[in-house]
């Protein structure tokens, strides 16, 4: 018996508590003792008479009171159901093991002396682990009803679990352990107590559950003494508002079992319950219907228990019955050496035909009152499922069911086993539930501890970078940064957080931040807040709250100050910007000279007359401007940040280089240089402060000083492991961070100057080509554009006009001028053409359309008159 007890619990739903405490019996409690059957059976190769099956319980138990009547009853079911063993009958020797482990032992031995082929129970796991011992010699199957997950075929071949494991129901107390390392938690605590434990003790033992933060409470108790937890509890005030309790399928039997009248149910309001789940089918109510009329019922009532003893008798008629058609013989040999013994175990003889009825039990399959009856690879009984259970009122409420296959749901098991398993968080859901204190909120599941013990927060006792935390003139009293940040986010929590602060630290040099990590994540201190970078091996161990500043490396070099030259206004642009640029300067100057050289006779490259002109124009305009801005931009940045220069520009420098590099003592960064960078350990030099920094630049490399420094900037808080604080803090530091108290109490303590941030390259900051092809390319394409309109036009002229304005010049033309092909005219002639003004081209047309028309108004004129004239 005892308790499991977390100190510390995460935000985590109900069915995935993080350490909680759970009240569990190591022995079951003393039962009753049941009617020994002293029949035998004879060897015979026939098909014998009968055989015997031992059963093995503590009958005078809620599971006991159960499991009897229900064996009983399938005995007389297979006996007079002459289809199943062919005149062959069960003869049933009940022996009660009265929850000891002894007499239990005992029971067994005087059992087996019995030649029972098959023996079924115990419902105790410490009394299955001694008698699997037993039948293992003696190779007798046995089919048992412990739950207890580490009873193991591979340990104990005979071995058979005929219910659903513990492991399934997560009750089992190393399978608990494993479920919650699973999830990142951990049983830190367990307290035993004694089956027949006096109110008085269990009344100190929930005391001092009380006095601690969990709230969180699993039952793992007999079912016979299970309740009287619950009446202590509530008597202590610990069955209310902030509890969750979570009891195991002995509640749920002693619900199904005997009546239970409403006093009792008042002490189990809000208790969530689990209990096997037994599908629903008309075999199961027809037995249901009949119990009140079995032997030795009583006041008892059926609970699953009694489902999975009456499939158990039914898997052993099958499995003789299919052992028997194989010619199996029910014989023993007294091979057994028993040497030295005083006992008295010469009637003890070893089944000879266990090996094969164990392969003809691991084999049967069939439908019983509990489901399907099948043995996994594990010899365990294959789809397990329970039902979740919220008493309520004076009865319960299914919220929902839990199966291996699908995880949690409101859907019933058989109906999820017909589609694709679904285990995703988003297909998890169980019905609301109402929490002790009839409240539907889901309970934080943790308080701080009523015991009066403060959370200790350690806090590294630094030598630099006093800012960030340091101690106060009051040991141990500390200010700083983080202390601020901290107290700030303490105060926004609903809850007050007790604390005191512990320095760690000599404080001549800074700690090793690692062993602080370490001293928090094993217990020592509740949680640390400094500057504690976030680093891989440290989130392993335990948990950080939002960060509220920046975590990185940087390196810190000495500069000098480069004095500007001559020629610094060339520097904002790469060589090939200022060709391209220059370049196209003259190309567009050209084209729009092209463009106006027709229309503006005074044309100096200022009014611009022609569209084309004027479109190319407002283009290059545009480049211009933002070559301009972009110029006087990089300049001014050229001639003030990167007037600062170091021959270290980054880490990749410092790494190549041999030079000796400073760290901050007690800093991670040590150990990142030499695992990840391959640096050298002997070039790593410690240094304790701002100062320390400071006289080592300034003294270089080659007067024993460092060529740089690799500094972190770590400013966060570490709790332990799934501390359900850590979650809050990070709340409300966000909360800080939006209502700018974060940034309040930032600028009170690290206002100061700080070093230049130095560019890896003095480069950068140039300009090249690749930051404005696509200007070029706009500019260039409408210079191309314009200029193609242009001579498309002038071409078109030249064909069509060009051979009268080059013969008839300043002449005008008395008679049709013949025509000359546009082939004919030579480049020279284009050229002519070409550098007319364009007004005189127009004024020309003018003239010759007029000419034209006069001469053709006199030839109309002349053949009028010789019309006219003639006879």
């Amino acid at each position: 018996m005892g308790v499991l007890l977390s100190r510390r619990l995460g935000h985590v739903s109900w069915m995935g508590a993080i350490l909680v405490i759970i009240l569990y019996l190591e022995v079951e409690p003393s039962w009753g003792k049941g009617v020994a059957d002293n029949s035998s059976v004879t060897s015979s190769i026939s098909r014998p008479k009968s055989v015997n099956i031992g059963a093995l319980f503590t009958f005078n138990s809620v599971i006991g009171r159960a499991v009897k009547p229900a064996m009983a009853a399938t005995v007389d079911d297979i006996n007079s159901n002459s289809s199943i063993l062919h005149g062959t009958t069960i003869n049933l020797i009940f022996s009660d093991t009265n929850c000891s482990g002894f007499l239990g032992t005992m029971e067994a031995i005087q059992l087996m002396e019995k030649d029972v082929a098959i023996a079924i129970g115990p419902q105790s796991s410490g009394i299955a682990h001694v008698i699997s011992n037993v039948v293992n010699e003696l190779h007798v199957p046995l089919l048992s009803l412990a739950t207890d997950p580490t009873l193991s075929s591979l340990q104990y071949p005979y071995f058979l679990r005929a219910i659903q494991s513990d492991y399934f129901q997560i009750n089992g107390i190393s399978a608990l352990g494993d479920a919650l390392a699973k999830k990142r938690a951990k049983i830190s605590y367990k307290a035993a107590f004694p089956p027949d434990a006096s109110k008085n003790v269990i009344n100190d033992l929930l005391v001092e559950v009380n006095l601690m933060e969990s709230r969180i409470i699993i039952v793992h108790v007999n079912p016979d003494s299970g309740l009287t937890v619950f009446s202590v509890a509530k008597s202590l005030g610990m069955i209310s508002d902030g509890y969750v309790w979570i009891a195991t399928d002995w509640l749920s039997s002693v619900l199904d079992s005997e009546p239970v009248d409403p006093s009792t149910m008042d002490l189990l309001q809000g208790v969530l319950a689990l209990r096997h789940h037994i599908a629903e089918s008309d075999q199961k109510h027809a037995f249901m219907s009949r119990w009140k009329g079995l032997k030795n019922v009583g006041n008892s009532s059926i609970n699953s228990y009694a489902f999975y003893a009456y499939d158990s008798v039914w898997l052993a008629a099958y499995a003789l019955d299919s052992f028997l058609n194989l010619a199996g013989n029910i014989s023993f040999s007294s091979d057994l050496m028993i040497n030295g013994s005083s006992l008295n175990l010469s009637n003890l003889r070893i089944f000879q035909g266990g090996q094969q009825l164990l392969q003809r039990l691991l084999g049967t399959k069939f439908t019983g009152l509990s489901g399907v009856i099948q043995f996994d690879s594990e010899r365990n009984l294959i789809l397990p499922a329970v039902d979740i259970l919220n008493i309520v009122g004076t009865g319960s409420n299914k919220i929902g069911y839990w199966s291996n296959y699908s995880g949690l749901s409101v859907v019933t098991p058989e109906t999820l086993y017909l589609k694709p398993p679904n285990k995703s968080s988003s297909s998890q859901h169980l019905s609301s539930v109402i929490w002790p204190g009839q409240v539907t909120k889901i309970p934080r599941g943790w308080v701080f501890p009523n015991n009066g013990k403060p959370l200790q927060i350690v806090v590294p006792n630094r030598v630099g970078y006093k800012a960030f935390v340091s101690s106060d003139k009051d040991p141990p009293g500390v200010q700083g940064y983080c202390i601020d940040v901290f107290e700030a986010a303490l105060k926004l929590l609903p809850y007050p957080v007790p604390h005191n602060y512990v320095l760690y630290g000599d404080g001549i040099k800074n700690p090793d931040f690692n062993n602080l990590v370490y001293d928090v994540a094993n217990n020592k201190f509740d949680a640390a807040v400094g500057d504690i970078t976030i680093i891989t091996n440290r989130t392993r161990i335990v948990d950080f709250t939002q960060p509220y500043m920046e975590s990185r490396l940087v390196v810190v070099a000495p500069v000098r100050k480069v004095k500007s030259s001559a020629w610094a206004f060339l520097k904002p642009f790469t060589v090939e910007m200022w060709i391209i640029t220059g370049s196209f300067f003259l190309l567009v100057g050209a084209a729009v000279w092209i463009l106006e050289h027709r229309i503006n006779s005074e044309f100096r490259g200022e009014n611009t007359l022609s569209t084309l002109g004027r479109f190319v124009l407002i283009i290059w305009l545009f480049v211009v401007l933002i070559i301009n801005s972009s110029y006087t931009a990089s300049l001014t940045s050229i001639l003030t940040v990167q007037q600062l220069s170091s021959r270290i520009e980054g880490i990749d420098s410092l790494k190549s280089s041999n030079d000796p590099i400073g760290i901050q003592d007690g800093s991670f960064a040590r150990d990142y240089l030499i695992r990840e960078l391959n640096i050298a350990e002997s070039r790593i030099i410690s240094l304790k402060n701002q100062e320390a920094y400071a006289h080592a630049l300034n003294r270089g490399p080659k007067n024993g000083g460092v060529a740089a420094i690799v500094d972190e900037l770590p400013y966060i808080e570490a709790f332990q492991r799934d501390s359900p604080l850590a979650v809050d803090m990070s709340t409300a530091i966000l909360q800080l961070s939006e209502n700018g108290e974060l940034q309040r109490i930032h600028d009170k303590w690290l206002t100061h100057s700080t070093c230049s941030s130095l560019s890896n390259q003095a480069d950068d900051s140039r300009l090249s080509l690749s930051s404005f092809w696509g200007l070029f390319l706009i500019c260039g394409i409408a210079c191309f554009v314009a200029l193609g309109i242009f001579f498309c036009r002038v071409c078109y002229q030249y064909s069509r006009y060009a051979p009268e304005v080059v013969s008839q010049d300043e002449i005008e033309p008395p008679e049709p001028v013949r025509t000359r092909r546009l082939s004919s005219a030579n480049f020279k002639d284009l050229i002519g053409f070409i550098d007319r003004k364009e007004a005189e081209i127009k004024e020309f047309f003018k003239r010759k359309n007029s000419i034209e028309g006069n001469q053709s108004h006199a030839s109309r004129s002349y053949s009028l008159d010789r019309e006219s004239s003639s006879p």
